[in-house]
């Protein structure tokens, strides 16, 4: 071949991004695919370099009769932290609208309050120490993204200062704080999680499953409504709690709204079965306080399971979907216009609404819970005592702190109920 003829190749394999040089190392790799351990020489290099292909044949791919549904999401480990019995709407949004990895954080231990309390200043309110615990275990697990949602109160701005100590103790993150973009309304909120989590998220999909989610925490809290009223009359010890327990299983395995729908269909079922020894007039009390600590199981140290282990009909209209979904302000504070006139904080007006609501139904008795330092739900301690005094209801205040102690706690419930109990017969 002449030096014309040699150039001429040379810049059509150039060209074509590949050069005889190039174009030996990958025949070559093929080679040795097809010979695993067998050296080839420099002849069969040659033959096999300038040797042309031979047009490869399509296979021919079976057609599929259905769709195949996708078994994982994009591997991005996302934790919320631990709250009440929220988990599996919690799951459900990161999994189905995030499309993401959910890591879900086994039950809490005394070592997150530990790891909370020295990681906070002694300054915060204890959500704040409750959720640093959690933070501290998730990333200890791989997560990738923390997801703060942010608060009414000033649980609204902690998500910076968590994010804060978190990176000054070496953590490596993304933390999504849910109080980022919502001045723009649902549009900016929703243009900030997606710029932090998944730019690749389907927007019709992702607003359809945002929705389902949102329908999960209102039924989630139908259901919580019921277990109150009735989990403390089972005829047999623990049967509700399993109930409850299969309930909230069927939810975490959801990926849709009809899927959701039957699962609390099913679970509800469930829990009517249950044969009860509830007497035509029980004790009853209403729950109220700070958003947090009232509802929170191991916040309040499991305040519902051991007012029903008493016997009591337990209520508590404070929860996520009387709170976001349902809430006006306005006209429930015209509700309690003979007790405040402006709005004192978060869930101020809603503590009072809720208060004014038990008595006026005859409940027996009433318990304010919040943690120490929450000045909204301090505002609300002498309202609720000129309502305790119109109505004759008794109100048991708790506050919690993370000294709290369970014994302590169990020992005011009692008293709190004997009392309430020798009032009930004395009418």
């Amino acid at each position: 071949m002449t030096d014309d003829a040699q150039k001429a190749n040379l810049t059509q394999d150039a060209a074509q991004g590949t050069t005889p040089d190039s174009a030996s190392g990958m025949a070559c790799a093929r080679a040795e695919d097809a010979t695993v351990g067998v050296p080839i020489s420099d002849d069969a290099r040659t033959q096999v370099v300038f040797q042309r292909d031979e047009p490869r044949r399509a296979i021919p791919f079976p057609r599929l009769k259905k769709k195949v549904k996708r078994d994982r999401h994009k591997r991005t480990k996302v934790s919320v932290f631990r709250y009440a019995y929220y988990d599996p709407a919690f799951k459900f949004f990161v999994e189905q609208v995030l499309d993401c990895d959910y890591l879900q954080l086994p039950k809490a231990t005394k070592r997150t309050m530990e790891l909370g309390i020295q990681n906070s200043s002694d300054y915060v309110c204890t959500p704040f120490k409750h959720m640093m615990g959690d933070w501290i275990e998730a990333l200890e697990l791989g997560a990738d993204i923390l997801v703060q949602v942010g608060g009414p109160c000033r649980l609204g701005y902690y998500g910076e200062m968590q994010e804060q100590i978190l990176r000054d103790m070496g953590y490596d993150f993304t933390m999504l704080n849910f109080s980022h973009g919502i001045e723009q309304g649902y549009v900016g909120w929703g243009k900030e999680v997606l710029r932090t989590v998944n730019p690749d998220i389907a927007i019709p999909h992702g607003v359809k499953q945002l929705l389902a989610c949102g329908h999960m925490l209102t039924l989630l809290d139908q259901a919580r409504d019921f277990y109150l009223a009735n989990g403390g009359f089972e005829r047999e010890r623990g049967v509700y709690r399993r109930a409850w327990e299969a309930l909230m299983d069927e939810m975490r395995a959801t990926t849709t709204k009809a899927e959701i729908d039957a699962a609390f269909t099913r679970g509800m079922e469930r829990m009517r079965e249950i044969p009860l020894n509830k007497p035509a007039d029980p004790v009853r009390i209403g729950i109220v306080g700070e958003l947090y600590t009232a509802i929170d199981e191991n916040s309040n140290l499991g305040l519902d399971e051991k007012l029903m282990d008493m016997g009591v009909e337990v209520a508590r209209t404070l929860n996520f979907s009387n709170r976001y979904t349902h809430y006006h302000e306005e006209n429930m504070r015209r509700t309690i216009a003979e007790y405040a006139e402006y709005d004192m904080g978060p869930t101020s007006t809603m503590t009072l609404a809720a208060a004014k609501k038990y008595a006026q139904l005859g409940f027996d008795g009433l318990v304010h819970a919040k943690c120490a330092g929450c000045t909204p739900e301090i505002d609300c301690i002498p309202v609720l005592q000129r309502i305790s005094e119109d109505f004759h209801m008794p109100v048991l205040y708790l506050t919690y702190d993370t000294e709290t102690s369970d014994t302590g706690l169990m020992t005011r419930l009692e008293a709190f109920y004997d009392m309430l109990a020798m009032k009930k017969e004395a009418k």
